[in-house]
């Protein structure tokens, strides 16, 4: 490759250990930004190791990917069966009347015409006054998923609409698989044997069961929840978050594809944990994230296949263990852990290429701002462990503020103490009716999840007083025209199709 004359020639070697989605997103990161400085990038990676696969949900972050290594949804999308995704709606999971269901939008320029007259009816209705408050009046992706549609608008709608996907995380991977090899990438099969280190402990080289020996710089841990470079070479430890999430196992079962497909992910609350439902174009993605400590496996799947109504089907499921927590650090000796390795909060807000994403393009800017040294090693780590620790109270707070009292499960979520001084401060803020965007903002956790996220949670699930509480003031409720933005919506809409 000839280095354009004006841009810096980094003699370094990168090994990806790893494939699956994780390991070919870091793949094609690293080709469009450091292939140009003429340092060389390895992926190795076993066929005899499977793939967990069971990923189908996106924020828009996958889209800022494609966009940023150059590649048209027409290439990808059929290639993978991937669908449109304006948001998640949550059902079930909670007892209150009028909140039995909600929808988590993403966020989009045209919500400000909109959106603060549902931030400001949240805070009237904290202070007891009876007015409208649920989120899902007040957003146009609310409108776009409840019709089905894409969030795709015409050319004359001048308002960009904030989506992500739904994908087949394993067509993923081997669609970006052939991306990131035409673009340089070198690709080694093979299973690791042995590790050599250095008398420091960085990693000297991997020794591979055919006897390839490949050395390198630079090695990114994409090897999954086995975490074979961070964990078991490093042995950097891990810290659990199962005082705080109590779920540690999913079962997955599809089903043939609806005829009018969704724009959105349906999370239904179950007896010991929620199901997802997500559309894809040639199948259903069904699954139930739940806790061995209040259910076994057996009755998991006997309560998904009842959902499904597959109880006399044939149809086998698939069992995965999830290890839930992060490590203490994501970027050890000469490793960067990406993926299930670094940790994985579950899957209930489909963060987990968001980590992949946030970890890999804030290294190569961390990385090359320290002259592709460790300078900034510790800072990239500090950093890295407050994103996972804001995202996992955002987790936490759809399990801590639930209503149901049905079963041990959902009692012991909803009286949970072991949670951390940041969330108890939001929850304490938004009944005590104070300003939570401006308490978010001095918190510093907005780029985790911003204030209308959880105003759409906590509005969501009805933490408001009880409605024999409220007072009837017509100066309150007559202060905006719920109608107007009923059809303003239902007009923006019609810009849309399925």
């Amino acid at each position: 490759m000839l280095l354009n004359s004006n841009l810096p020639n980094i003699n370094q070697h990168v090994v990806i250990l790893g494939g699956g989605t994780a390991g070919w997103i870091t793949a094609n990161l690293l080709a469009k930004h450091w292939l140009q400085l003429g340092i060389k990038v390895t992926l190795v990676e076993s066929s005899d190791i499977g793939v967990i696969g069971v990923g189908e949900g996106s924020t828009p972050q996958m889209k800022t990917f494609f966009d940023e290594i150059e590649v048209d949804e027409s290439e990808w999308m059929p290639a993978c069966n991937a669908t449109y995704k304006n948001g998640i709606r949550f059902v079930n999971w909670s007892k209150k009347p009028g909140y039995k269901s909600y929808f988590h939008p993403f966020a989009s320029k045209i919500d400000a015409f909109t959106a603060p007259i549902f931030m400001q009816n949240c805070v009237a209705r904290l202070k007891g006054y009876d007015v409208h408050a649920h989120p899902d009046r007040y957003y146009l992706a609310t409108k776009l998923a409840d019709k089905k549609l894409s969030p795709i608008a015409s050319e004359n709608f001048p308002f960009e609409i904030g989506y992500g996907y739904h994908f087949d995380s394993v067509l993923l991977g081997k669609f970006l698989r052939k991306i990131a090899l035409k673009r340089g990438v070198q690709h080694v099969e093979g299973t690791v044997d042995q590790v050599a280190q250095h008398p420091n402990g960085d990693i000297k080289e991997l020794k591979l069961e055919n006897g390839q020996t490949i050395a390198a710089d630079l090695f990114i841990d994409c090897s999954g929840f086995r975490a074979l470079l961070i964990g078991k070479i490093l042995k950097v430890p891990f810290i659990s978050y199962k005082e705080n999430l109590f779920n540690d196992r999913a079962i997955t079962l599809p089903t043939p594809v609806s005829e009018n497909i969704n724009t959105a992910t349906i999370s239904t609350a179950m007896k010991c944990g929620w199901a997802w439902d997500i559309p894809l174009l040639n199948r259903t993605g069904n699954g139930y994230v739940y806790s061995s400590d209040f259910c076994t496996d057996d009755q998991a799947e006997f309560e998904l296949r009842e959902k499904l109504g597959m109880l006399k089907s044939d149809t086998p499921a698939q069992k995965i263990k999830m290890r839930v927590g992060r490590m203490e650090k994501h970027w050890a000796n000469n490793v960067l852990a990406v993926g299930l390795s670094q940790g994985f909060i579950e899957p209930l807000e489909a963060t987990a290429l968001h980590f992949v994403l946030e970890t890999v393009n804030g290294f190569i800017r961390t990385y090359g701002a320290g002259g592709f040294t460790r300078k900034n090693q510790a800072e990239f780590n500090q950093n890295l462990n407050a994103r996972f620790e804001g995202i996992r109270d955002y987790i936490v707070a759809h399990y801590r503020l639930n209503s149901r009292t049905d079963n041990d499960y959902w009692n012991a979520n909803g009286s949970n103490n072991k949670v951390s001084t940041t969330l108890v401060q939001m929850i304490n803020c938004w009944t005590s009716g104070g300003n939570l965007a401006q308490e978010i903002e001095s918190k510093r956790i907005s780029s985790f999840y911003p204030p209308f996220s959880w105003h759409c949670l906590l509005a969501g699930y009805g933490v408001f007083p009880a409605e024999k509480q409220l007072m009837k003031d017509e100066s309150q409720s007559q202060r905006y025209d719920l109608n107007e933005i009923d059809e303003f919506i239902r007009r923006a809409s019609l810009n849309f199709q399925s």
